[in-house]
């Protein structure tokens, strides 16, 4: 199960990369549409928080510590945020509808929690790997409160 949670974590991290080509596409499609940003809101909305709850559901039943199960759950707050930072950022506009300093402010913080989020990802996936493929120091090192083997 163990290995299992280095593919869901790997597989997560690799939405996490699309997620960030979908929203380049939507930025320099031109015309400016709707629709431009149709893929980034649909991987954003559904397909990341799914593996989300599936990274999460995994490292549970591998049995991985609890920072690691936590670390693997964070995701899903910040990328619930992410919709409420973006529909702010479209709200702080001038009377004509035109951007603002202060929206434009606010849709950076929808890509810096993007990338906060990422970060934790890549964590994640990096416990996966150490806790599925143990060093052999690793391996030897016995956990505080648990029992050397008999």
């Amino acid at each position: 199960m163990r290995k299992a949670l280095v593919v869901v974590s790997l597989v997560s991290l690799v939405a996490f990369v699309f997620q960030f080509v979908f929203a380049a596409v939507g930025a320099f499609t031109k015309p400016a549409s709707e629709g431009a940003y149709a893929l980034h809101s649909v991987t954003g909305m559904a397909v990341i928080p799914a593996l989300i709850l599936l990274t999460t559901l995994v490292a549970v039943l591998a049995r991985a510590p609890g920072r690691i199960i936590g670390l693997a759950i964070l995701p899903l707050g910040l990328v619930v945020l992410q919709p409420l930072i973006a529909m702010l950022a479209n709200a702080l506009t001038d009377t004509a509808g035109g951007s603002t300093p202060f929206g434009l402010t606010i849709a950076g913080l929808h890509a810096l929690n993007g990338i906060i989020v990422v970060h934790i990802v890549v964590r994640v996936h990096q416990a996966a790997r150490r806790l599925a493929y143990p060093t052999p120091a690793e391996a030897t090192t016995v956990a505080v409160g648990e029992r050397e083997p008999a």
